[in-house]
């Protein structure tokens, strides 16, 4: 399996792009139809036992007049982390917890994402700014 699997060289290195636009997380009740695939502004699906729960644009759901109870900024994690890695995911909500800014943890094949509060998005890149600084050698 490709990807970075040593906690301190992710840390060391860690990256974050901010993705333009702000989001959201609807879940859909199992009598609402979900979109069919990815696009216009619908970025991630998943199945629970409730329905579906979109991630998607904020505009892309007051469209479809889906309620927004919270709008987050969407962050990637620049490095190419396995899927094997341990302790990333705890790494960086621990580093997010200590400034009360919440986090909800998305794993792409790629790279981590990670949505937080949009209101909190400066200080959640300058907290993972300061635990890579602090990984540093």
């Amino acid at each position: 399996m490709a990807g970075e699997t040593d906690l301190d060289k992710m840390l060391a290195t860690l990256a974050v792009k901010v993705r333009d636009g702000l989001f959201t997380v609807i879940s859909l009740g199992p009598d609402m139809p979900p979109p069919s695939s990815l696009g216009d502004g619908v970025q991630a699906l998943m199945a629970e036992d409730e329905g579906v729960t979109i991630i998607c644009s904020v505009k892309r759901a007051e469209d479809e007049g889906w309620p927004v109870d919270y709008v987050a900024s969407w962050l990637t994690l620049e490095i190419h982390s396995s899927l094997e890695a341990v302790g990333l995911t705890a790494a960086i909500s621990a580093a997010l917890a200590t400034e009360q800014i919440s986090c909800n943890v998305l794993a792409g094949y790629y790279h981590d994402h990670i949505l937080i509060p949009a209101d909190r998005t400066d200080d959640a890149v300058a907290c993972l700014e300061a635990l890579r600084l602090s990984h540093v050698v």
